[in-house]
């Protein structure tokens, strides 16, 4: 798809039920924004997080601080449980259709991070949470859980219901 910069990668295969990418891409840059960490996740989740970024979080940053520079990303596939809590279902991030944003660096070279930036950039980053509400089905911030405080997790597992923004 225009706007996204990776490569498909092999399949990731894995000995936990659950767990596992059969047809993964490794996105490092969308819509010429650069990831502070390649994103390995599914397609859908790779045109969601693009649409997201282009509807969502470029309009939320305009042209604060020069505007965006890159995109800091906590984490995307790896297979573990929801909340890394043992005994707990397998995580979206274990089917590769997650992505942790942990903050957002600008061209004048200040990140706003979500553990810190969510009191003092409220606005701008309850703007960016409210956006990925669609593009996703699970959007959960520091306000959703102990878990959350400090990235804003993003998944498009669907769910019976609509959107699970928290």
């Amino acid at each position: 798809m225009p706007g996204l910069t990776g490569h498909p990668i092999a399949p990731i295969a894995s000995r936990v039920q659950g767990c596992g990418l059969p047809d993964g891409v490794e996105v490092t840059a969308i819509s010429g924004i650069p990831l502070s960490l390649p994103i390995q996740v599914d397609c859908n989740t790779a045109v969601a997080f693009k649409r997201w970024l282009d509807r969502g979080i470029l309009p939320a940053v305009g042209n604060r601080g020069g505007g965006l520079a890159r995109i800091e990303v906590a984490g995307s596939y790896m297979c573990r449980p929801r909340n890394n809590q043992r005994g707990a279902k397998v995580s979206e991030h274990g089917r590769g259709h997650a992505v942790d944003l942990s903050g957002l660096r600008l061209r004048n070279g200040q990140t706003i991070t979500v553990l810190a930036g969510w009191k003092s950039d409220a606005r701008l980053l309850k703007a960016v949470h409210s956006s990925a509400c669609g593009p996703f089905g699970t959007v959960l911030g520091p306000k959703s859980d102990r878990f959350h405080q400090d990235h804003i997790h993003v998944d498009t597992a669907a769910n019976r219901g609509g959107p699970y923004c928290r």
